[in-house]
């Protein structure tokens, strides 16, 4: 053990949870706030070998705050979040208790591999957490998370995080049912957040900015060597872009 808790935010993920807390059970605590998950979720969690809190929250929109809250309920010197659908390799895992026992950093980055359709993607949309990461370990206190959706950790130091070799693997919407469903909740959530923040959206901005991101992410940053799969994604990531700015401007024009 290695005084290390986990947090993990759930909303009906039967499918996924259990991969994801099998992964962290070298953690001291396993921290699970709920979203009104309707599905076997719960009842799983609850099934954990690993000391396990489960705390029943609804997200509101607010994505920062849900982890926030969470931090504030952890026992433990470190923190590593990790979402229903992803696991700890055991290489990252041996990293991880590597880095807490010199704590040379007080947070890190963790580089993340996605899986779609079968298919690990390295181009496009995710090579960026593939190949630089995302601060996903921290030390208790050194910050907080901010965004409503598509949060990032904002740390009070002055220090530039750590970096990991390991890997986080990620296994998002695996069937194009889920992926259109998260694109339509997360958009809702983005508008929203833009819209409170004074942001306008135009005719000009719904037309050009999916185009622009979807070549992008499939021609300059190379996503078509991922295939179909790499297809599917930029596609519906740049129609994510598309929904936030539509959803934006009806908002505003209410």
């Amino acid at each position: 053990m290695g005084n290390i808790s986990v947090i993990i935010l759930t909303k009906n993920e039967e499918k996924n949870i259990e991969r994801a807390m099998k992964s962290v059970q070298f953690c001291d605590e396993i921290i699970i706030v709920d979203d009104g998950s309707t599905d076997k979720t719960l009842e799983i969690c609850q099934n954990s070998k690993v000391k396990t809190q489960i705390f029943k929250r609804l997200v509101k929109g607010n994505f920062a705050e849900q982890r926030n809250r969470a931090m504030a309920k952890a026992s433990n010197k470190w923190i590593l979040f990790l979402d229903a659908d992803e696991e700890i390799t055991p290489e990252l895992q041996k990293e991880i208790m590597e880095h807490i026992q010199t704590e040379e950093k007080g947070t890190y980055l963790i580089k993340r591999r996605d899986f779609f359709w079968g298919k690990e993607l390295k181009y496009g949309e995710t090579e960026k957490v593939r190949n630089k990461g995302l601060i996903r370990l921290i030390k208790k206190g050194d910050g907080l998370w901010k965004g409503a959706v598509h949060e990032e950790f904002v740390s009070n130091l002055s220090l530039q995080p750590g970096e990991m070799e390991g890997f986080i693997n990620h296994f998002p919407h695996q069937t194009l049912k889920e992926f259109i469903e998260e694109v339509n909740i997360y958009s809702d959530v983005r508008a929203r957040e833009l819209f409170s923040k004074g942001f306008h959206a135009t005719i000009f901005q719904i037309l050009f900015f999916p185009f622009v991101k979807f070549n992008y992410n499939y021609f300059v940053k190379r996503g078509f060597l991922d295939g179909a799969p790499g297809f599917v994604y930029a596609f519906l990531m740049s129609f994510h872009s598309f929904l936030v700015r539509t959803k934006l401007f009806q908002m505003q024009n209410k």
